[in-house]
Order: C-alpha cells, then sequence, then structure tokens
C-alpha cells in the first residue's frame, strides 16, 4: 500500500483544481451517486476524539474512510487539531491500495467546498471578507476564497487578539493587495463585511445575526457535531439556508436541530444541497439584499474525490 505525505498532497492537488473537483463531487452527491453513513465521533478523554467518515462514489467507484484524530490543544504543539488517514481501496479487488495524510487534505477540500459554496452563492460584487478562527483554516480559506471573488479587505477576528494580529500581518506578506485587519472581536469584524466563515472549534455561538446586515454571504464551517454551535437561532432563521448534505446537517448542526425541535423551522427552512445549487434545481441567492448560509459539515465524498484526484496525478 502506498503512502502519501502532506507534502505531496500539495504538490498534486491545488487549491484551483480542489474547487472544480469538490464541485462536480457535490453535484454527484445531489443526485444520490454517493453513499455517506453519517460521520461517527467517538470521545477518548473528555477532550479529545475520534472521528470516523466513510464513503463511496459511482461513476466511477470511489469508496474509502477517513479516520481523524480531533485534538484541540495540538496547535499549542505546533501540530494540526486535524490528525490522521485517508483511506482508498481498489474498487475491483478490495484490497487497500493508499492511506493519505488527512489533515493536508481536510484543510484544502473544506476550503474549497467553501469556495464552491461562495462562488454559488455570494453576491458577484463582495469584497470584504470576514473571518472568526485563526488557525489552519483560515489560511486554506483566504487561498480558496480569493480565487473566487476579488476580496480587497479582509478582517481577521479570534478568541486571542494578539494572535489575529499576528495572523493578519503574515497574511498581508502572501498577498500585498489585500488589506488585512484584526479586529478586536468578532462583532466589529462581521459588520459590514460581504462574506463572513467561521472557523473554530466553539461549543458556544461565536456569530449572531443581528450583527449581520442585508447581502451578506454566511459560511458556517468550524462545527461538524452537535455537541459545537458556531452561529445563533437568529441567523439561521433570517437567512436563505444551504447545506452540503441534507442528512448531516439535520442530525448533526446543533442549532438546526434545536430550531427543529422548537418548531422554529421546518425542514423546509433548508432551501437545498449546494449540489442541487450548482446542478441547477434549485436557486441559489433570491437576489442582492438576501442574506446566504452556508451551513458546512463536511462529508466523506468531498475527501475521497480530492484523494482519488492526489492518486491519479501520483500513479
Amino acid at each position: 500500500m502506498k503512502i502519501i505525505s502532506a507534502e505531496e498532497i500539495r504538490q498534486h492537488l491545488s487549491m484551483r483544481d480542489a474547487i472544480e473537483v469538490v464541485a462536480q463531487t457535490m453535484i454527484r452527491v445531489s443526485q444520490g451517486k454517493a453513499n455517506l453513513p453519517l460521520r461517527t465521533v467517538m470521545d477518548i478523554d473528555g477532550t479529545n476524539r475520534l472521528g470516523v467518515m466513510p464513503g463511496a462514489l459511482t461513476d466511477p467507484v470511489t469508496y474509502g474512510v477517513k479516520v481523524l484524530s480531533l485534538f484541540p490543544g495540538n496547535p499549542s504543539k505546533g501540530l494540526s487539531s486535524h490528525i490522521g488517514a485517508v483511506l482508498l481501496f481498489d474498487p475491483e479487488t478490495g484490497r487497500p491500495s493508499v492511506s493519505m495524510d488527512a489533515d493536508a487534505i481536510t484543510a484544502i477540500r473544506t476550503a474549497a467546498a467553501t469556495a464552491v459554496a461562495t462562488r454559488a452563492l455570494a453576491r458577484s460584487d463582495a469584497r470584504v471578507l470576514a473571518l472568526i478562527g485563526t488557525g489552519e483554516q483560515a489560511e486554506s480559506h483566504i487561498a480558496a476564497l480569493t480565487l473566487v471573488r476579488q476580496i480587497s479587505e479582509i478582517r481577521i477576528a479570534g478568541r486571542m487578539p494578539d494572535r489575529a494580529a499576528a495572523f493578519a500581518n503574515r497574511m498581508s506578506v502572501h498577498y500585498p493587495d489585500i488589506a488585512f485587519t484584526p479586529a478586536p472581536d468578532a462583532e466589529q469584524a462581521v459588520r459590514g463585511a460581504d462574506i463572513v466563515c467561521t472557523l473554530t472549534s466553539s461549543a458556544s455561538v461565536v456569530l449572531h445575526g443581528d450583527w449581520l446586515g442585508p447581502g451578506t454571504h454566511v459560511n458556517a464551517v468550524g462545527a461538524s457535531i452537535p455537541s459545537m454551535q458556531e452561529i445563533d437561532e437568529a441567523l439561521l432563521l433570517k437567512s436563505e439556508v444551504f447545506t452540503d448534505y441534507r442528512p448531516s446537517a439535520f442530525a448533526q448542526a446543533r442549532e438546526i436541530i434545536l430550531a427543529l425541535e422548537t418548531g422554529a423551522m421546518t425542514r423546509d427552512h433548508v432551501r437545498g444541497e449546494i449540489g442541487e445549487v450548482l446542478a441547477g434545481t434549485v436557486s441559489g441567492r433570491s437576489g442582492p439584499d438576501a442574506i446566504t448560509l452556508y451551513r458546512s459539515l463536511g462529508i466523506a465524498a468531498q475527501d475521497l474525490a480530492c484523494a482519488d484526484h492526489v492518486w491519479r496525478e501520483v500513479q
């Protein structure tokens, strides 16, 4: 079995290619060409978790599993908070074919999925981007979103203002034509922004609906299990909501689960999956003043398709 490192993945999976791979994959998912059991998350010690995400795609057949350790304290050790492996199997024999570094695949495909949704849902004249979170995903999201919109200003907010300032300074070197602004808090970062991304592992709300004005597009990315929640109910209810995969949204997005349980919303409030928007079977943004929300849970199909792209390039 071949083992492919993070460095090799980055060599063979550019962000531009990943965006197109994910876009086509999401169409396949919404067309029923995928078998995607819900993510299983096992507690290890009360803080750290192990996630398992199996999946299969058809036309052509690709199947495998992502096994991921979720260790929120890792960044303080210079490591990714998401560490593991993506394993692909030979569809002819069932034999394991290749194992790949999961944190590299996850970082690229998550940002690529956000870019796909932003390209489909954000206003074409969106220029100001606000990021809540200063970790690896923040950097990946800048690389992805600057490919789909002409971003002129990026505001950064995080739990520690000094880290947000350091991140903004570092990114300004790589993107000299963009104005980077560290914000003292999330509210000041997002007020007046055209695109907002939540990229945290927070168990409590970091983005409130009453902070957002007409025309904003929100990508809620960080909370992937029911014990985490980045956005409040007000944002959910005032938005035109789209997701990557309905079964995941209804089972694992905490704010959606709670709103359904209380009767604040029905399932019809979720307008569609992003694959349906891309295929033209569901309409996207209704107008320039609408607030659109892409609720990203992350699905194995994205990991497998990106891993398959790398595997084909390497062979």
